[in-house]
């Protein structure tokens, strides 16, 4: 068991101390944005009221109060990956761009027509995307690693579809079927075989220990707005060399060494890729949600997960058998608690509707996963996505949910 006390962890959510309808939130979406806890409102609320000023620029106390909280929380996030060098962290809008910068400067600086990109059929659309836009551009060719009936990755396919590729990119844990992939074996399989290994780490970051030099990457890229922190910043992790070789993704201020009518030089890492006021408030309570999460203990995390899991898969198959299907691997070892339902042949939204009236707030859509969609054979899925703050009860209220949602249905 983790040992979190996941009811005095709630307690310092205050969002989820709101009532609706008379009864209690259930929040179950935290594959698209966790909650925040008042640690995090607190420290955004304490920054913008008593040390808000611009950064870098200017020379007052005030800025360089402003300037030291900004790459502090660089600093917890170069710790919280276990990155070797602060200035090898990027802050950006979210990791969407973040792996928009990737592709637009590394890529566009070093593929060919021809060259080779590796993609796996689970990825989110921002690791889909900015490929596709690529390829029209320049000519790129893109490879997909199938999937295996349980929803893991076929590793049979993999080294014929690297063999000659530039690039591997793919998630360390799929937002729609909650599958971990072997990340390790799989920067290693890229480098094997030439290719970079660039980390979707959005949904693998918020809920594990994450170490980048173990899993010897060469880019990862998450978000704050997942494990408690604001929207509206992101964190590229590249190798300083690589980082170093690229171009910058925007021009403007901050990013700039010196600009002539002939031309401009770039700063130095990490400004090169921060051009413009950067989002400081923001920085600011991503580093909170950085120390909370610290102090709950990712490990523990990942344990509660584990746990939560395996009693919603008992509890839902027990309860429904096959009139529900929970795509993704039965193993809780492989997988995280984030669920994709199909229920009785209830419409994903219209469930998520139902499912609302009871307080319990889950995701339906395709979940920016067109092309895993397709392979699952459907149009959408209900997603249920558990976190720190989400315990059995809140799984037994899913469930009861699920069976009211029979009812106006008429099954």
């Amino acid at each position: 068991m983790s040992g979190l006390d996941v009811a005095a962890i709630k307690a310092q959510f205050p969002l989820l101390q709101r009532e609706l309808r008379g009864a209690p939130i259930v929040y179950l979406d935290s594959a698209n944005s966790s909650q925040k806890p008042q640690v995090v409102i607190d420290a955004m609320s304490r920054f913008m009221e008593h040390s808000y000023a611009p950064i870098n620029r200017s020379a007052y106390q005030l800025a360089a109060e402003a300037t030291d909280a900004y790459e502090d929380a660089r600093e917890k996030a170069r710790r919280f990956v276990n990155a070797r060098r602060a200035h090898e962290v990027i802050f950006t809008k979210n990791a969407t761009e973040a792996l928009n910068v990737v592709a637009a400067t590394w890529g566009r600086a070093n593929l060919h027509q021809g060259d080779v990109v590796v993609l796996t059929e689970m990825e989110h659309h921002a690791n889909i995307v900015p490929w596709h836009m690529l390829a029209a551009e320049k000519g790129i060719v893109l490879r997909w690693v199938p999937l295996t009936a349980d929803g893991q990755l076929d590793m049979s396919t993999l080294p014929a579809l690297l063999d000659g590729a530039k690039v591997f990119s793919f998630t360390a844990m799929s937002n729609v079927l909650g599958t971990i992939t072997p990340v390790q074996q799989l920067c290693r399989m890229a480098h094997d075989a030439g290719a970079l290994a660039i980390v979707d780490g959005c949904q693998y970051v918020p809920h594990n220990v994450t170490d980048v030099q173990a899993w010897d990457a060469d880019f990862i890229a998450f978000s704050s707005h997942k494990l408690c922190g604001p929207s509206g910043i992101g964190v590229l992790w590249g190798r300083e060399d690589l980082l170093d070789e690229m171009p910058p993704f925007l021009g403007g201020g901050n990013m700039i060494a010196d600009v002539r009518k002939d031309g401009f030089t770039c700063a130095e890492l990490p400004a090169k890729f921060e051009a413009g006021t950067p989002p400081i408030t923001e920085a600011v309570g991503l580093g909170a949600a950085i120390d909370f999460l610290t102090g709950l203990g990712m490990a523990n995390i990942r344990q509660h997960e584990v746990d939560i899991a395996g009693y919603a898969m008992r509890t839902l198959t027990d309860r429904f058998g096959d009139e529900i299907q929970l795509h993704g691997p039965c193993n809780v070892e492989v997988r995280g608690a984030t669920f994709s339902i199909g229920f009785r042949g209830i419409h994903p939204h219209d469930l998520s509707q139902v499912l609302d009236q009871k307080n319990v707030c889950v995701r339906a859509g395709h979940h920016c996963a067109k092309p895993l969609m397709r392979v699952l054979g459907v149009n959408a899925t209900a997603r249920a996505s558990f976190y720190v703050y989400n315990d059995t009860h809140d799984v037994d209220v899913l469930a009861d949910a699920l069976d009211g949602a029979s009812d106006i249905f008429g099954f």
